[in-house]
């Protein structure tokens, strides 16, 4: 006999949370348990539940040399609609999964969203041009980790919180997902195998280290978007360095606690004209002397209406031998998903760009296909 459960707060509750929520549903602790393991290890919702499971309501497919990178579209709640009273859209969440080579097999990364939109307005990234819409929920983001999973068929090793939106904006929703995706009995990710990309917060990287400092945490990584060699051009390209300069996040960055095998990655988006030039090279690798990072050189992807271009490879080999040279430990990210808009900073659905959201709940079963 089903028990006529919601799904969501399966996907937003630790195994522990979600026995305690069960209680008063009249669910049973061990049958409560049984439920919890059985829908992240098989994905399989049984009789249990009265709401479906979300699933992509479109998967977009790139090759690499290393395998398929696939690019899907998650609905959730609410709905935008633009200032003219035209037809609203549903909203959706982005993720991308990567496939990578490791040593011994192929293993996946997932790139997931923390919002739809964002509001840091940096001026390289394609999801900036679409503003805040809203925040995901704990259930929302981790849901992003079953669609992958058990939709896909993809074994998740990795997850990366570098899609649409700034994490440190929807901090505590963040670290509800990844206690989540870290627990045992759930998806049983490694804290080790988790990263946060910031622009670099620093109200957010203060209760980011407060929760890194705690009992389980330690081994959870941080990835910051430098993008620029000094202020001047980081001001320009990323308005929160207006209110929060490099000398302040840097100064965050060489106190971060880490443990002794781990670094910062330092994340910086090459511009062809803007912060490509040798002396850029020269001044970064003087700014982040004091920093234990790999400085984490990421091709620009072409944002819709961009700019600017990509930028040619000799000039990606150039840029880095020349931070090399002041001992720089420095690695290129590869370029994955460009053709579908899926790569770094290309995530954001150009149709809900300038709409507002539109207060209504899901409907007819749109949340799952």
């Amino acid at each position: 006999m089903g028990t006529n459960l919601d799904i969501a707060p399966v996907l937003g509750l630790t195994h522990d949370q979600w026995i305690e929520r069960a209680k008063p549903l009249g669910v049973r602790p061990g049958y409560a348990s049984e439920i919890y393991s059985r829908f992240y290890r098989t994905g399989s919702v049984g009789p249990d539940f009265a709401t479906p499971v979300p699933r992509p309501s479109r998967i977009l497919t790139t090759p690499s040399p290393e395998g398929d990178v696939h690019k899907f579209l998650l609905p959730v709640s609410g709905m935008v609609r633009a200032s003219d009273g035209s037809a609203a859209e549903w909203l959706t969440s982005e993720s991308v999964v990567i496939p990578m080579m490791g040593r011994a097999r192929k293993r996946h990364t997932l790139c997931v969203s923390s919002q739809i939109g964002c509001a840091m307005g940096c001026g390289f990234c394609e999801t900036a041009q679409m503003g805040l819409v809203r925040s995901l929920t704990p259930d929302e983001i981790v849901g992003q980790w079953f669609a992958a999973r058990h939709h896909l068929g993809h074994e998740i090793s990795n997850i990366v919180f570098m899609g649409m939106g700034e994490p440190l904006d929807n901090i505590e929703a963040v670290l509800q997902a990844i206690r989540v995706l870290t627990d045992h009995r759930g998806p049983a990710l490694a804290m080790s195998g988790v990263s946060i990309s910031t622009v670099g917060r620093l109200d957010g990287l203060a209760r980011l280290r407060e929760q890194v400092c705690s009992t389980g945490w330690r081994k959870l990584n941080l990835a910051v978007s430098i993008n620029a060699p000094n202020d001047e051009i980081r001001s320009r390209i990323m308005p929160i360095n207006r209110a929060m300069p490099l000398a302040e996040l840097v100064r965050m960055l060489e106190g971060w606690p880490l443990r002794s095998s781990a670094a910062i990655c330092a994340e910086y988006v090459l511009i062809p004209t803007v912060n490509d030039a040798p002396e850029h090279a020269d001044e970064l690798a003087a700014l982040l002397a004091g920093v234990r990072c790999c400085i984490n050189v990421i091709p620009y992807n072409p944002r819709r209406n961009s700019p600017w271009p990509a930028p040619e490879e000799t000039a990606v080999a150039a840029f880095i031998d020349r931070l090399r040279e002041h001992g720089a430990y420095v690695k290129r990210r590869r370029t994955k998903g460009r053709d579908t808009m899926a790569a770094c900073g290309q995530l954001g659905a150009a149709e809900i760009r300038r709409r507002r959201l539109v207060e209504l709940g899901v409907e007819g079963g749109v949340k799952a296909s």
